[in-house]
């Protein structure tokens, strides 16, 4: 229809350049960043006066190019994971479409060449239109992805030249860009005036291939003019598209990103190119990067910054690059979008494989049973096959690059179909990937999102349920197999991490993962008194939105790594370290990677004696080629009087890009000697009463309840049975099987407390209680035992039993003390440094370590359970001047000190909601239950489960 608005196209841009490579060139190119005019709207069909050199914009606002306009005033972010924010009636949108009018005045430089000039945007979403000097030039589609325009008849040399445009936040675009994310408009990637020298370049294709066997490169460079290929190094000088047969090179790969510098030039114009020679083959069902299998340690990477959204700099991406270098990641998954061009050069030099994703998802569309999905509709073909061809042709020449994903979420069509016919076709030497197509009719590779453990065994096995077409089927089950989306890190979390990695490295087929996903988008807010906090979903007024669905990633937004990434990084180690199983008392050192040995590695031990060192050295490894062990005898080690573990370290010999030498690539933890089991019962401290009060040793017990009310110089409150845990996200799980429901239906959150006994003999207390849920039969029976022992301890032994029917699992089980608040330190004996609960804390080691109160708790942005130490022997809570209370058990136990309620805790929606009560919560647990990835995947693993069944705690109180 000749009326509809220009932003209501299913066509791709008409007068758009044709998509090419991104290009590192000596011609003239102007950065067209910086402060914009603005003017925002509420609609889109606002007069277009203000295209015009001559319009006077002196009223209007300053806004950054690149940047979002919602991050600065005007509108408000949104976020929804799956459904439109808008009524599904492509291509149309709301007539409320709010729109930013932009303004810039720049000039051409002096010594300009002649010829053609482009206007190049990076990214702008969701859709611009176009001016130079009042000549309207065009209009972008396709949000992240690159958009050119010729402007050379409208440019003016020696004068202002004025570019003005046209972004809506909803277009025809909108409907295939449904990617789980803020949503968030305006010009968000830089702009750029780009010379076309007569005689340029215009677009580069790099083909290098490595064989693999002989070690020879083949090179092909192709351009589409005539000229000359450099490359120094290898004393090449030949003609574009001239096949190049090189003997020997190095080949590049994520372990050893070997780049050669290189030139394709003319007379009028050079480019500088980086070439990595390697290939990628799918032989006998297996993924193979230069003739060996990769396996994948990923994760999929949105764009994002907590005060710029998706307008990343480029110190945001070299942060990512090197943080995922520092935790062993080796692949990446660009969900759901190309990344900026600058983040692929940064993956080429550090070594990172990339699956590079379409700008394509169509989620919402799942909510009417994919009625009218864009994917199937023939309206839209011209449109998503467009998409990746400007994903392909900008992207083509980056080795990291290893896979195309034709997009995300979308469904199944006959454009999708029409996507990879045209892909395999112009790059055939990369495989395809698109998780919906699980029949694999479309793609080279199979993948699936969130699979429990027991069907990833079973397709590593080939034993996967079989499609109902024969020939499918049988094509399916000879494909390589990516999970490319497992353990949803979202909050507190992802659990059952080790489970999945040791499946992908047991069976051939299974080619790794990428968890999702590397960053929270926590947006960064205040509260009316200044304190930060970050935004989620619903704090900008959304009528639709998906809460903290948002903050899902191993990252906090500040870039802070999550314990769920220190997690990943032990999970991914690249080198295994393990006792060698011969009785010699010697280590197997396995080599994981893929194509080096472990010649840049030092492998470091320390010894420690109940957390203290008592000796360190060095090991002699040797190289160990890739695949293969190395066994290493251990040296004489001291005699140790307590419980010892050796600690071995494989980390950087020298300096790295991506880290300094001395960082820490993988570590073993071993037991040398067994904890000491404790001498014979000290004979017990007689019993004294006075008045109401019961004198046991160092502690104070009200004797009408039974409760500890002083335990030497400072007042206590305790214990009381607990239960309850503030449930995590994965408890919640918004896209999984929750359990927070069936806990808050059996009343496990507002449990009742009843004493049925107290009984004063001679040298003990014993305190019998029920606790159990309104409106139910079954509770738990717990009965307090106290003595006292000589050398003034306390000793507490927790008896807890399942009266009836309780249904579990059990969030946890353990019991709380409340202590001064002024007792704000902690030093413990156990796991550490970090938190670690059943099924997560693999990065923990048994140490000495300290905290502060405030330290030990982890800010999810949502706030939920956090900071359990797992494993302690003994922890110390002190206080400024350094007395205190200190428990020791007699089994090991799980510790958890915080300045506010799990109650509280359970209530708030915002860290900035927490507030120090005055007290300090110390709560001792015999049990928690698991983490699991329920958020979005599965749930816990049955080992982890905690079920309703007795348990004992045994512990000794110390006054400090």
């Amino acid at each position: 229809m000749s009326d509809r608005p220009w932003y209501e196209s299913f066509a791709p841009p008409p007068t758009a350049r044709p998509a090419r490579a991104w290009l590192d060139s000596d011609a003239p190119r102007l950065s067209l960043d910086g402060l914009w005019r603005f003017r925002y709207a509420e609609r889109a069909d606002g007069p277009l006066d203000f295209t015009g050199p001559e319009f006077d914009d002196a009223g209007w606002d300053s806004l950054p190019v690149p940047s979002h306009w919602q991050l600065h005033g005007y509108g408000a972010p949104a976020y929804t994971n799956i459904t439109y924010p808008f009524p599904l009636d492509p291509p149309h949108v709301p007539d409320e479409n709010p729109t930013g009018d932009y303004r810039h005045a720049f000039r051409i430089p002096a010594g300009w060449p002649r010829g053609r000039t482009l206007l190049r945007f990076a990214g702008a979403d969701s859709a611009a239109r176009v001016w130079l000097n009042g000549v309207e030039l065009g209009r972008t589609g396709g949000s992240r992805l690159t958009t050119e325009f010729d402007v050379t008849e409208a440019l003016r040399p020696g004068v202002d030249n004025v570019i003005a445009v046209r972004v809506v936040q909803w277009s025809a675009g909108s409907y295939v860009e449904d990617q789980d994310m803020w949503w968030l408009s305006g010009i968000f990637r830089g702009v750029d005036l780009i010379a076309r020298p007569d005689d340029g370049i215009g677009d580069v294709e790099v083909r290098a291939g490595y064989d693999h066997v002989t070690g020879a490169g083949t090179l092909t460079v192709t351009t589409d003019s005539p000229a000359r290929l450099r490359v120094p190094e290898l004393g090449v000088d030949a003609a574009s598209g001239e096949a190049v047969q090189l003997p020997r090179v190095e080949p590049w790969s994520a372990e050893h990103p070997r780049l050669y510098d290189a030139t394709v030039g003319t007379p009028a114009e050079t480019v500088r190119l980086r070439i990595g020679f390697r290939t990628v083959r799918i032989d006998d069902g297996v993924l193979t990067v230069n003739g060996r299998r990769v396996l994948f340690r990923g994760v999929n990477r949105h764009e994002f910054h907590p005060d710029r959204g998706r307008a990343v700099t480029e110190e945001d991406m070299l942060e990512d690059v090197r943080l995922m270098k520092q935790h062993n990641v080796n692949a990446v998954r660009t969900s759901h979008y190309p990344p900026h061009p600058r983040f692929l050069e940064l993956c080429d030099e550090y070594g990172l494989y990339v699956i590079d994703e379409c700008d394509l998802e169509t989620h919402g569309y799942g909510a009417v049973d994919w009625r009218g999905n864009p994917a199937d509709d023939t309206r839209w073909e011209a449109a998503l096959v467009d998409r990746m061809r400007r994903t392909v042709e900008r992207d083509k020449n980056h080795p990291s690059v290893v896979l195309w994903s034709l997009g995300n979420e979308s469904g199944s069509g006959r454009n999708l179909a029409a996507m990879a016919r045209w892909t395999r076709h112009r790059d055939p030497s990369r495989p395809l990937l698109y998780e919906r197509d699980w029949t694999c009719r479309d793609v080279d590779v199979y993948s699936r999102m969130y699979l429990p453990v027991d069907e990833i065994e079973a397709i590593g096995r080939g034993e996967e349920a079989p499609l109902d077409d024969p020939a499918l089927d049988a094509r399916r089950r000879a494909m390589p197999f990516i999970h490319v989306e497992y353990a949803h890190a979202m909050g507190n979390g992802p659990g059952g991490l080790a489970e999945y990695q040791r499946l992908y490295e047991a069976y051939p087929r299974l080619q790794g993962g990428f968890v999702w996903e590397w960053i929270d988008h926590g947006l960064r807010a205040r509260t009316a008194d200044g304190r930060e906090y970050f935004a989620y979903g619903g704090d900008f007024g959304e009528v639709l939105h998906d809460g903290n669905f948002v903050a899902d990633g191993l990252l906090f937004p500040d870039r802070t790594p999550s314990p769920g990434l220190l997690d990943l990084k032990k999970v991914y180690e690249p080198v295994r370290i393990a006792p060698s199983g011969d009785g010699d008392g010697g280590l197997t050192i396995h080599n994981g990677h893929i194509h080096s040995g472990v010649s840049h590695l030092d492998f470091r031990w320390l010894l420690e004696d109940d957390g203290e060192v008592v000796a360190r050295g060095a090991l002699e490894v040797g190289d160990v080629s890739a695949g293969e062990s190395v066994r290493v005898d251990l040296p004489a080690l001291p005699a140790t009087a307590g419980e010892a573990f050796l600690t071995v370290r494989a980390v950087l010999a020298s300096d790295e890009a991506w880290a300094k030498a001395g960082h820490e690539v993988a570590a073993a933890q071993l037991p040398v000697s067994a904890r000491r089991p404790p001498a014979l019962p000290p004979t017990p401290v007689a019993v004294r009463r006075d008045g109401g009060v019961v004198h046991l040793g160092p502690g104070v017990l009200d004797g009408r309840t039974g409760r500890l009310v002083r335990l030497g110089g400072w007042d206590v409150d305790g214990p009381r049975l607990q239960v309850w845990r503030a449930p995590t996200d994965n408890d919640r799980a918004p896209h999984g099987e929750a359990l927070e429901p069936l806990w808050r239906q059996a009343g496990l959150d507002r449990l009742t407390h009843r004493l049925d006994d107290v009984t004063v003999t001679g040298d003990g207390v014993v305190v019998r209680t029920r606790v159990a849920p309104a409106s139910a039969d079954g509770g738990l029976l717990a009965t307090y035992t106290w003595s006292a022992l000589a050398g003034d301890r306390l000793r507490l032994v927790v008896d807890i039993d399942v009266e009836g029917r309780l249904p579990g699992p059990l969030p946890m089980l353990g019991v709380l003390f409340a202590l001064p608040g002024e007792l704000d330190q902690v030093e413990w004996f156990g796991r550490g440094p970090g938190e670690a609960y059943p099924d997560t804390g693999l990065a923990a080691r048994i140490g000495r370590w300290f905290r502060t109160v405030a330290d030990l708790q982890t800010p999810y942005l949502f706030p939920q359970e956090n900071g359990r130490r797992a494993d302690v022997r003994w922890a110390s809570v002190t206080g400024g001047q350094g007395g205190g209370v200190r428990v020791e058990g007699r089994t090991d136990f799980g510790l958890t000190v915080r300045p506010w309620t799990a109650e509280a805790l359970d209530k708030a929606a915002h860290p900035t909601d927490l507030v120090p009560d005055g007290r300090t919560w110390l709560t001792v647990d015999a049990g928690h239950n698991g983490i699991g990835s329920a958020s979005c995947g599965p749930g816990v693993l049955p080992p982890y489960l905690l079920p309703a069944a007795p348990a004992r705690l045994d512990l000794d109180l110390r006054v400090l």
